[in-house]
């Protein structure tokens, strides 16, 4: 557990209950190599956060945008907790230095996958939550997510994705940006895609997702994050 000890500075909380901390990075491969640990993977715990991360942003966008209806509320949400944006807040908290993963899992990248690093986020707000309670997730949240709510509204990256990017696209490069499925992993009923979009034979961004439909509004969402500003 001496590790995680670094991990309480980065988010600046300390827990009681260290094993629930560890839990939270316990990817389900892990388990497969006989490491002794009972207590299961993460994905608990990420059940658990997905649903504090719903109520915690939702309350936050309610208070702030009093004037705006439900419909626009649900679309900065949306774009707050995607795929891309949970994992970029993993990131900058260094979140994948502490993922355990099978020696497989690690050698194919796992540590800086999108769609594990945003699970683990949600994971750690799981844990944050059981260890500290609702005021203190927000407080989290205040510091390591919600700061990207600007950047989102001032530039409209929470208009539908794939519509936006095509329209870019269609008028700077005269062709209609195409997408294709790079991987599938896990199995039927817990599948990961990995998605490219594509402009002609260039390659724009990729995205993950659950199904192929999320995989490629992520991909959309990062090129058009991505695209040169001069366009």
């Amino acid at each position: 557990m001496d590790d995680f000890k670094n991990l309480e500075e980065k988010i600046d909380l300390t827990f009681k209950n260290k094993t629930l901390l560890k839990n939270a990075f316990i990817h389900r491969s892990y388990l497969n190599e006989g490491n002794g640990w009972k207590l299961g993977s993460n994905e608990r715990l990420e059940f658990l956060g997905d649903a504090c991360l719903e109520l915690a942003v939702s309350e936050y966008l309610y208070q702030r945008y009093p004037k705006e209806p439900e419909g626009v509320l649900t679309n900065y949400r949306s774009a707050l907790v995607n795929t891309i944006s949970l994992a970029q807040s993993a990131k900058d908290l260094g979140l994948g230095n502490f993922l355990l993963l099978s020696k497989g899992e690690e050698d194919s990248g796992g540590k800086k996958s999108e769609y594990l690093l945003a699970n683990c986020f949600e994971a750690l707000l799981g844990a944050i939550y059981l260890e500290h309670g609702f005021t203190k997730l927000q407080g989290f949240l205040a510091k390591n997510l919600l700061p990207k709510l600007s950047q989102i509204v001032e530039h409209e990256l929470y208009k539908d994705a794939k519509s936006s990017l095509q329209e870019i696209i269609q008028e700077k490069l005269e062709v209609t940006p195409h997408y294709q499925v790079l991987k599938e992993e896990g199995p039927d009923h817990s599948k990961n895609f990995t998605v490219a979009v594509l402009a002609g034979k260039r390659k724009l961004a990729e995205g993950q997702g659950q199904s192929k439909q999320k995989a490629e509004s992520q991909a959309a969402k990062k090129a058009l994050e991505t695209l040169p500003k001069n366009w």
